[in-house]
């Protein structure tokens, strides 16, 4: 069997609206639930599990191909996992969170994929990929949805580090690859490009002034949550998943 490199081809698309055969519900819900299962402690299969999960009413070819295709990947990357890096004592380790999005990436409905990691010590410990329930009329409306809907696990996150180190955290920085979404929160004038945004994703303008939360620029090529909203190329998987720390348990010794 010829193992995949990737869990998700480079920009997939699967659309329920096909006309394939279809596939045994029952076999193709029970992959998807041991798949979920996996999804726990491998951020890498967040997205490719997200998306074959949306179709387990009534399952095709094409669906159930996306499932193999994890399954190879699975097959070998089976000691993969997120190596923690060893800690050093008295130095600072800070909570980092990164967002992302991909806009009309729902074939049916136009609707937007969110995706969002909090890294502690280098090292992921809390993350997500779903389809949101709202469609975004621009990019720039979609990073910052995105955006506010991670800002609601912000003082969990802190209430939990603060926990455990018995330390004030500080304020947490997130980092978003899109500048007009950081300026849209900078700007709190309801204007063209705002007004029209339902009042609970205005969140987030609130947790910046109250010095909770702080916005960063990062590049594209260092946004890790690219492989949290879409399919991408293999050099660029690989290069975002070594970035989350994950990797073989070979590496170890």
């Amino acid at each position: 069997m010829q193992l995949n490199l990737t869990p998700a081809k480079p920009r997939l698309q699967l659309s329920k609206d096909v006309d394939e055969d279809d596939v045994d519900p029952t076999q193709y819900r029970r992959l998807i639930e041991s798949l979920r299962y996996l999804c726990h402690t491998r951020p890498d299969l967040a997205y490719s599990v997200g998306m074959v999960s949306r179709f387990m009413q009534k399952p095709k070819v094409s669906h159930l191909a996306a499932v193999k295709r994890i399954l190879r990947y699975l097959k070998g990357t089976l000691d993969y996992a997120i190596l923690f890096p060893a800690a050093d004592k008295g130095k600072e380790c800070k909570l980092v969170g990164y967002t992302n999005s991909s806009w009309c990436s729902d074939a049916e409905y136009r609707k937007l994929t969110a995706g969002y990691v909090f890294m502690l010590c280098g090292a992921p410990i809390v993350w997500s990929s779903r389809k949101e329930p709202v469609v975004a009329l621009s990019s720039c409306e979609a990073e910052y949805i995105v955006a506010s809907l991670c800002a609601y696990q912000v003082t969990w996150m802190v209430n939990l580090v603060e926990e455990i180190t018995g330390k004030d955290h500080g304020v947490i920085t997130m980092k978003i690859d899109n500048m007009s979404a950081i300026n849209l929160e900078k700007n709190p004038i309801a204007h063209g490009r705002s007004k029209h945004i339902k009042m609970r994703f205005h969140y987030l303008r609130e947790q910046i002034p109250d010095g909770k939360m702080n916005l960063e620029h990062c590049r594209t090529e260092n946004q890790i949550t690219d492989i949290m909203t879409k399919g991408v190329q293999v050099e660029v998987f690989r290069r975002l998943k070594t970035m989350m720390n994950i990797d073989s348990l070979d590496t170890m010794n």
